[in-house]
C-alpha cells in the first residue's frame, strides 16, 4: 500500500511559538537595557556588571538550552517526569539550609555573581509530574481520590516555598487548579474555593466579624432552600465549620506568619493604610510611569521615571512600567497580544494532541504563564498586592528566563510529532 512520504515526516517544531518567544525575550532585553544603560559611563557598552549585559548572557544560555531541549528524545520527558520532580524538590529543601537570602526570601543558590532560584524550575517539574500522574491508568480507589492525590504534587512545593519566605512563588502553584478544572474537577469545588477566597479578602479588609456574618448569612440561605435535603444540609454544615476555621486561620496567619512588608502591602492594597513615600511608593511611581507613556510612549531610553530610578525593581517585578512609559499604550498592547497568542497557541496545540500527557502538560504551563502575566501586570497598576513574581520571558533574571524557556521548549518538542 502506497503511503505519501509527507505523512511520515515530522510536522516539525512550531515556528509560531518560537517566534513569539524570540519577540518577548528581545522586548524584555530592550526594557532591561533602557533602564540600566548609561551612555556616559566610563566602562562603555560592554559592562558585565550591568543588568543588560548579564541578561544578554542569560538570553544566550536560554537559546542554547532551547536547542538542547529540542534535541532530546521527547519520550524522555514523560518517562523521567517523576524523577525531575523529586530532584527539584530535594534541591528546594537543600536551599533551606545552604541557600542565600535575597529580598527577605531564602530561596536562592549563589554561583559567583549569579543567583539561581530552584523554585522557578520546580514549576516546570510540577507540570511534568502532574501530566504523568493524570495520564496514568488509575484503580477504582485511585480514581475516587485522584484530586486529593494530585494536590499532593502542589502541597509539597508550596510548603517548602513558604518555609523559604517566598509567599508569591508559593501562590503560583495554585494556578494548576486551572488544569484540574479542565480535566474534570467538580465545579462545586471551584465555587467553594472562590467563596473561601472571598472570606479571606473580607477578613483582611475589615475583620473576622464581617466574614462570620457573610458566612452565616450564606449558610442560612442555603439551609432555607435545601432544608428537606439532609445530605446537603450535612455537607453545608461541615463547610460552615471549615469556613469558621478558615476565617480565624487567615487572621492568625496575618498576625503571626506574614512578614511586616507583606502586611504593609496587603493593608495598602485594601486601603487600610496610605504611605505614598513608603510601601505605596513603588505602585505610585509605576502608575505615573505607565500613564506618562500615553499612546506611543517616550521612546526607548527616554523614560524619565525608568531612567532615573524612580521605580524600584524596574528591571524585574516592575519591568512592565518601563514598557508602558517608553513604548506607550501601543507597546503595552503588543505585549498583551503576544502573551494572549502564546497562551492561546499552547492551549490550541494541547487540545489537538492525541497523547493526553502532552495535553495535560500544555494546560499546566499555560496556567503558570497566565498566572504570572496577570499578577505581574496587576502589581504594576495596583490591582493585586506586590508579591514579587516576574513577567515571563521579559523580567530581568536568569532563573525566570531559563525556567520559562524550559517549560515552553519541552512543550514545543512534545508537539513535534
Amino acid at each position: 500500500m502506497y503511503t505519501d512520504p509527507r505523512q511520515r515526516i515530522s510536522r516539525g517544531f512550531d515556528v509560531r511559538l518560537i517566534a513569539v518567544y524570540l519577540a518577548l525575550i528581545i522586548i524584555g532585553w530592550l526594557a532591561v537595557f533602557s533602564s540600566s544603560y548609561d551612555p556616559h559611563a566610563a566602562t562603555g557598552f560592554f559592562d558585565f556588571s550591568k543588568p543588560y549585559c548579564k541578561q544578554l548572557i542569560w538570553m544566550g544560555a536560554s537559546i542554547l538550552l532551547a536547542v538542547v531541549l529540542l534535541l532530546i528524545e521527547s519520550r524522555i520527558y514523560q518517562y523521567f517526569a517523576y524523577h525531575i520532580y523529586v530532584v527539584c524538590i530535594l534541591i528546594m529543601v537543600a536551599v533551606l539550609f545552604v541557600g542565600t537570602e535575597i529580598s527577605g526570601a531564602k530561596a536562592w543558590i549563589k554561583i559567583g555573581s549569579f543567583s539561581i532560584q530552584p523554585t522557578e524550575f520546580a514549576k516546570c517539574a510540577t507540570a511534568l509530574a502532574l501530566a504523568k500522574f493524570l495520564n496514568e491508568g488509575k484503580t477504582v480507589s485511585e480514581r475516587k481520590n485522584i484530586w486529593f492525590l494530585a494536590s499532593i504534587f502542589l502541597i509539597v512545593p508550596i510548603a517548602i516555598t513558604i518555609l523559604q519566605h517566598d509567599a508569591g512563588s508559593a501562590l503560583v502553584f495554585l494556578s494548576f487548579i486551572i488544569l484540574f478544572y479542565r480535566e474534570g474537577l467538580n465545579q462545586d469545588f471551584i465555587i467553594v474555593a472562590l467563596f473561601a477566597a472571598l472570606l479571606a479578602v473580607v477578613t483582611l479588609m475589615f475583620n473576622e466579624v464581617y466574614s462570620l456574618a457573610l458566612l452565616l448569612t450564606t449558610y442560612l440561605a442555603l439551609w432555607f432552600f435545601n432544608r428537606r435535603n439532609k445530605k446537603r444540609i450535612i455537607r453545608y454544615s461541615i463547610l460552615l465549620g471549615v469556613g469558621i476555621a478558615l476565617i480565624f486561620a487567615v487572621n492568625l496567619a496575618y498576625e503571626h506568619i506574614l512578614e511586616p512588608h507583606q502586611k504593609q502591602r496587603i493593608e495598602s492594597l485594601f486601603g487600610r493604610t496610605s504611605d505614598p513615600s513608603g510601601i505605596d511608593f513603588n505602585i505610585t511611581q509605576s502608575k505615573i510611569a505607565i500613564g506618562s507613556g500615553r499612546l506611543f510612549g517616550k521612546g526607548i531610553g527616554n523614560g524619565t521615571q525608568t531612567k532615573y530610578n524612580f521605580v524600584p525593581e524596574q528591571s524585574t517585578d516592575f519591568v512592565f512600567c518601563g514598557i508602558g512609559e517608553e513604548m506607550g499604550f501601543m507597546g503595552s498592547l503588543i505585549i498583551f497580544g503576544l502573551f494572549g497568542y502564546l497562551i492561546f497557541r499552547i492551549i490550541t496545540l494541547s487540545e489537538k494532541q492525541r497523547n493526553p500527557f502532552v495535553k495535560y502538560y500544555g494546560y499546566g504551563i499555560a496556567s503558570v504563564i497566565f498566572f504570572h502575566f496577570v499578577v505581574n501586570i496587576g502589581m504594576t497598576i495596583g490591582l493585586v498586592p506586590v508579591i514579587g513574581i516576574p513577567l515571563p520571558f521579559i523580567s530581568y533574571g536568569g532563573s525566570s528566563l531559563l525556567s520559562f524557556t524550559t517549560m515552553l521548549f519541552i512543550f514545543i518538542k512534545l508537539n513535534e510529532s
